[in-house]
C-alpha cells in the first residue's frame, strides 16, 4: 500500500504542465491584453501551438497526432488560459469540432480530417446551436437533403467558436424531421464548400480574440461520404462528444481563475495600505483562502472526470462521465466566476482598470458558466443522472 499517487497527476503530466505553462509566458501572455483590446484572433498563439504540437493533443498517433490522454488536454488547455483564454479555445474547440469523427467517423474519414488537424494545416469547429435551438438543440431546423450520392445543407448556425478561421466544421443537420433527435445526422462541412459563408464577427463582453459567428449554409451540396456515422446519429454523437469536451470548458475555467488567483496573490503582498501590505490583513486574507480553496476543489472534479472521459475512450464502460463532464464544467466555472470577481475586488479601483489583467479575466470567465450548455442545463444533466 505504499504506492499511493491515486490523486496525483503522474510525472509526465506535471513535465507536460512546466512545459506548456513556460511556453504559454514566453510567446502567448505578452499579446493576451492586445488580443483583448482589438478583438483579433491570437495569431501568435497559434502559432506557438502548432510549432509545438500542441494546438490539437488529442489526436490519436496513428492519424499523426500526439495522442494525449483526456488528462494532458485538459493540462493545455488550462496553462494557456491561465495566460489567455481566447488562445486556449485553439486546442479546446479542436477538440471539441474533431471528436465526432473520433468518436463515430469511417476510417476514411479520420484519415482525411485528422491528419490535417495534427499537422497543424486546419482548425475545426463545431456547429450545434442556431439561432431558435441553444438549449433546446433538438430543435434545430437546418435541413439535409440527399441527392443521389450528395448531400445538400440548408440553414444557419449560431455561436460557432472559430468560425471563418477553421478549415472543417462537424454540422448537424436535419435529415429526418419526424424523428426530432433520432432525425439529426452529423456532416463534415469544409469552408471551401460552394455556398459555405459566415456572418460578422459577435461583439462580445470576453474572449474577444476568438471569432465567433454565424455559418451560412445556401444549398451546400457534399458528398454523401462526409456523413458522420450512420444517419440519424448525429444528436447521440453530439452529446456523446460534449460529456468529453465539457471537462475541457472546466479546464478553460480552471486556467482563467489560477491566472487571477495568482495576480492577486502577488498584487496583495506588493501594495502596502496604513503601513503595511494589505496581504497582512485577516479580511484579505481568508478572501485569498476561500479563492484556493473552490479553485483546488474543482481542480481536482476536473481532473477525475478527465480520468473517467480517458477510462470511457479506452473502452471502460460509461464511468458516470455524462454527470462528472456536467459537475466539472458546471462547478468549476461557478468557482472561476467567483474567484475573477474576488481579484477584481483585492486590487480595488486598479482591478475595475484594463491596465491590469484582472478585469479581463473576469470578463472570459462568464462565457465557461454559459457554451457548451448553459449551468442550469448543467444542473438539469445532473439530476437526470445521478451517480
Amino acid at each position: 500500500m505504499n504506492d499511493f499517487d491515486l490523486y496525483r497527476p503522474s510525472e509526465e503530466h506535471d513535465m507536460l504542465r512546466d512545459a506548456v505553462r513556460s511556453l504559454a509566458e514566453a510567446k502567448i501572455a505578452p499579446y493576451a491584453a492586445e488580443v483583448d483590446e482589438e478583438a483579433r484572433f491570437p495569431q501568435e498563439a497559434l502559432d506557438a501551438l502548432v510549432a509545438n504540437d500542441l494546438h490539437a493533443v488529442h489526436v490519436p498517433e496513428s492519424y499523426g497526432g500526439s495522442g494525449a490522454d483526456a488528462l494532458a488536454t485538459v493540462i493545455v488547455i488550462e496553462e494557456v488560459a491561465r495566460v489567455c483564454a481566447s488562445s486556449s479555445l485553439i486546442p479546446a474547440v479542436n477538440k471539441l469540432g474533431s471528436l465526432p469523427v473520433i468518436l463515430s467517423g469511417s476510417e476514411e474519414l479520420k484519415k482525411k480530417y485528422l491528419a490535417p488537424l495534427a499537422k497543424g494545416d486546419a482548425m475545426f469547429s463545431y456547429c450545434l446551436s442556431e439561432p431558435d435551438a441553444g438549449s433546446d438543440a433538438a430543435g434545430m431546423k437546418t435541413k439535409a437533403v440527399r441527392d443521389g450520392d450528395f448531400w445538400v445543407l440548408n440553414g444557419v448556425k449560431r455561436w460557432i467558436t472559430n468560425a471563418g478561421v477553421s478549415e472543417y466544421y462537424t454540422v448537424m443537420a436535419v435529415t429526418d424531421p419526424e424523428k426530432r433527435s433520432k432525425g439529426i445526422s452529423a456532416f463534415v462541412v469544409e469552408k471551401s464548400d460552394p455556398g459555405v459563408s459566415f456572418g460578422a464577427p459577435e461583439k462580445k463582453l470576453g474572449i474577444k480574440g476568438s471569432p465567433t459567428r454565424e455559418v451560412y449554409l445556401d444549398n451546400v451540396r457534399i458528398p454523401a461520404d462526409r456523413m458522420i456515422g450512420a444517419e440519424g446519429t448525429g444528436f447521440a454523437t453530439a452529446m456523446k462528444t460534449l460529456d468529453h469536451t465539457r471537462i475541457t470548458i472546466a479546464a478553460q475555467a480552471l486556467g482563467i481563475a489560477q491566472g487571477a488567483l495568482d495576480y492577486a496573490k502577488g498584487y496583495v503582498q506588493e501594495r502596502k495600505q496604513f503601513g503595511k501590505p494589505i496581504g497582512d490583513f485577516q479580511g484579505v486574507q481568508f478572501m485569498l483562502a476561500d479563492m484556493a480553496m473552490k479553485l483546488e476543489a474543482a481542480r481536482q472534479l476536473t481532473y477525475a472526470a478527465a480520468a473517467r472521459s480517458e477510462r470511457v475512450s479506452l473502452g471502460g464502460g460509461k464511468e458516470d462521465l455524462t454527470f462528472f463532464g456536467a459537475a466539472a464544467k458546471c462547478y468549476a466555472s461557478d468557482a472561476a466566476m467567483e474567484i475573477t470577481t474576488d481579484a477584481v475586488q483585492l486590487l480595488g479601483g486598479y482591478g475595475y482598470t484594463r491596465d491590469y489583467p484582472l478585469e479581463r479575466m473576469m470578463r472570459d470567465a462568464k462565457i465557461t458558466q454559459i457554451y457548451e450548455g448553459t449551468n442550469q442545463v448543467q444542473r438539469i444533466v445532473m439530476a437526470r443522472n445521478l451517480p
